[in-house]
């Protein structure tokens, strides 16, 4: 049996190399894991707080904040910069606060170990996580952008395809960050504190609550080379542009590169066996 079993682990692992994209038995798979998860999730009271007030209470934040900043310089309107930045904010509480407790919580019950004895891939078992908190996340951010163009008079975004794209780099990224955070996160209390560097970095210094455009040259440009900025700028490009086709490029390799180191951090780093 565990012969067969390693067989059918090494055939999906070949085609997935191949293909890049899993075959219809791994997307069963993965959809019954996440159905579980989804269970799990709506379970979870805490859980329903992060994944649908919070992100409310906090692009409310952001919109008193930016009353304050001079935006005019970055050309944006208070509108625009609350509902692009809104989006950022979104995934990054929604899919990063949800996902590390889980993954601790799941690795530290065993699951993930009980998991990896059976058909499932690692990258299965990681994707079939976090897609209930990806799903109500891209939901949240469809509101966000169809009733925040009404609320704030917003124009609809110019370059949908770029934004969807920016959308999809910024989750990704996400995901890997969260299964690295989980990683050095030994129980499920202490990821409160795991998490709040990557919450405080990404807010202040990602784009999302401050615009890039606003701090000073030198700031902006190490702020941008950072792990989640350009899935964020690829964001506000889609949007209501304001990118160059050089700063464009620059943003979309730095994100397919960052992607690249966590794919690459994640294989080496990620803890499936319990820490206690």
């Amino acid at each position: 049996m565990s012969g067969t079993t390693g067989a059918t682990r090494e055939s999906s692992a070949a085609r997935l190399l191949l293909w890049g994209l899993p075959d219809a038995a791994a997307m069963r798979r993965m959809r019954a894991l996440a159905r579980a998860e989804l269970t799990l999730l709506l379970r979870s009271r805490s859980a329903l707080w992060v994944a649908l007030l919070m992100p409310v209470l906090m692009v409310g934040g952001a919109y008193s904040a930016t009353e304050e900043m001079n935006l005019a310089e970055a050309g944006l309107t208070q509108g625009e910069a609350v509902l692009t930045g809104g989006v950022g904010m979104v995934l990054l509480v929604v899919v990063y606060l949800n996902l590390v407790p889980a993954l601790v919580t799941r690795r530290e019950e065993r699951v993930l170990k009980r998991l990896r004895t059976g058909e499932l891939m690692d990258g299965e078992i990681l994707t079939a996580a976090a897609l209930p908190t990806v799903t109500v996340a891209l939901a949240q951010c469809v509101v966000l952008v169809v009733a925040g163009s009404v609320a704030f008079d917003v124009a609809a975004p110019g370059a949908p395809l770029v934004l969807v794209a920016g959308v999809a780099l910024a989750v990704v990224s996400l995901v890997l960050l969260a299964a690295l955070t989980a990683a050095l996160t030994k129980t499920v209390d202490s990821a409160q504190i795991t998490t709040t560097p990557v919450l405080l970095i990404s807010m202040l210094a990602c784009g999302i609550f401050v615009p890039l455009d606003v701090l000073p040259d030198t700031l902006a440009n190490i702020c941008r080379v950072l792990p989640l900025t350009p899935g964020f700028e690829l964001v506000r490009h889609g949007w209501i542009g304001g990118l160059s086709d050089s700063e464009a490029l620059r943003a979309w390799a730095l994100a397919l590169v960052w992607v690249a180191v966590g794919v690459f951090a994640v294989k080496r780093r990620f803890r499936w066996d319990p820490r206690q």
